[in-house]
């Protein structure tokens, strides 16, 4: 009985899962936050998408090599928890999923915004809550319905920037008429092709790190397919053309095309370059388009976020009833817990946009780098582990072990430190430690609480 209760559905389809990699890191930050990115670095922005994107990749590969040996929801905090201890298990489980609530509200007020276009009576706040509710709704059902909307939000974001490519080498290459080829003028001829040193490619790789937050996300959903090996196989062999396409691609495009020292025209980068090619109605399209990837990333954040609600309920890092399902094997306290927190959050932007929520907001700022320093961590210890137990085990394994990893923990920890010296990253460091030494500081306040409730948990199950 207490096995039917704890017991996540493998309902995830390879289908799911394939969709859900290739669409988990295309998010607003591409459609929008690229523009204030070419503003800052120019043209040799891509160099900071580049090396961004080959550290994504590394630590893909570290993740791809732990989940095919032990494919779990906890994911990487059951990874930690194994190969540093119950604290950093506890520690990046509980940042993590802190991360994943704020984004939901975040997600949820950018989505009501977007709607606000449409329909501006409508107040922000109400459209906000009700597309938490809605999207809620569809987690609680199954997580079938969870992979189902999920796939049909990531087809929508995969297509439109597959015909934003095309587009966009069509005019660069002058196969439209009547559209003017920019040529290599916005590339070389508006300060160079590095317009403001190469600090600003620094400062770049810092601010794309999270964007790319969310291709991790494949590794947890594994966790709940009867397929795991396969699905952990194909998003981690396909995450380097991922990168590649979308997000390089799509720069590459940008920083042809606008010149990069236009404020105007890369405060919507996307809309823009349809506006070259005069289509009708660029703005709502994009902004359809966008209100999709908003939506996506509300519905992975709830998705998320109560799956590792869940796995730390089972290790007894959160309250024990988080990790009960229902008959159709979804978390339903961990969800409703995450939508609650979501709700307050919301409300908090009501009442204090300025303080409060803003506060929420940069204390979750660099948990994406945090995140991917204990994968790397993690990796190296469990590897040497995996070769003297099980060695067959290791399908996939990162490749130049150990000096790539040795390597990817120093670029994560020179970056981490680089953050109080960047102006628009400074609070976010800085806020982000506060949280992360007051989780660490809750995890050996409580310790011996949770020890007393596992035991007690024990007797239970064997009663």
């Amino acid at each position: 009985m207490n096995h039917q209760q704890t017991e996540l559905k493998k309902d995830l389809k390879i289908r799911h899962i394939t969709m859900i990699s290739l669409g988990g890191i295309i998010g607003a930050g591409l459609f929008v936050g690229s523009g204030s990115l070419i503003n800052v670095a120019g043209p040799a922005s891509i160099f900071s998408y580049v090396f961004a994107g080959l550290l994504v990749v590394l630590v893909m590969r570290m993740l791809g090599e732990m989940s095919i040996v032990n494919p779990t929801s906890g994911s990487f905090a059951t990874y930690a928890r194994e190969g540093l201890g119950p604290w950093a298990g506890y520690t990046i489980g509980w940042l993590y999923w802190f991360f994943w609530v704020i984004v939901i509200a975040v997600e949820a007020i950018g989505g009501a915004n977007i709607i606000q276009y449409w329909f501006p009576s409508l107040p922000s706040w109400s459209i906000s809550l009700a597309l938490t509710f809605l999207l809620t709704l569809t987690n609680l059902y199954s997580v079938k319905s969870f992979g189902e909307f999920e796939y049909w939000f990531s087809l929508i974001k995969v297509v439109s920037i597959a015909l934003f490519l095309i587009l966009g080498g069509a005019i660069i290459f002058g196969l439209i008429p009547g559209v003017h080829s920019p040529g290599t003028t916005n590339l070389l001829h508006r300060g160079g092709f590095m317009p403001n040193g190469i600090s600003s490619i620094f400062m770049g790789i810092a601010v794309v790190m999270f964007s790319f937050m969310g291709s991790e996300i494949v590794a947890i959903a594994a966790g709940e397919t009867s397929h795991p090996e396969k699905a952990i196989t194909v998003a981690t062999n396909s995450v380097i053309y991922r990168i590649i396409i979308f997000y390089l691609g799509s720069i590459l495009v940008l920083v042809t095309i606008l010149p990069w020292d236009s404020h105007t025209l890369l405060k919507n980068p996307f809309v823009s370059v349809l506006n070259v090619l005069n289509i009708p109605a660029a703005g709502q399209i994009m902004n359809f388009i966008v209100l999709t990837a908003v939506l996506s990333c509300l519905n992975s954040g709830l998705y998320t976020s109560s799956r590792m609600l869940f796995a730390m309920g089972q290790n007894g890092d959160a309250p024990r009833a988080f990790s009960k399902v229902n008959k159709k094997g979804v978390p339903v306290y961990a969800i409703l817990g995450c939508t609650a927190i979501s709700y307050i959050s919301v409300i908090f932007n009501y009442l204090s946009p300025d303080k409060i929520f803003l506060f929420l907001v940069n204390a979750s700022g660099g948990v994406a780098l945090l995140v991917y320093l204990v994968i790397a961590f993690s990796q190296l210890r469990l590897r040497r582990k995996y070769e003297k137990e099980n060695p067959g085990a290791l399908k996939i394994k990162m490749w130049l072990f150990p000096y790539l990893t040795y390597a990817t923990i120093l670029v994560i920890t020179t970056i981490f430190i680089m953050m109080p010296f960047i102006d628009s990253l400074r609070a976010q460091f800085y806020l982000t430690a506060l949280i992360a030494v007051f989780v660490v500081c809750s995890f050996f306040v409580g310790k011996n609480g949770r020890s007393t409730l596992l035991v007690k948990d024990k007797k239970k199950q064997i009663i």
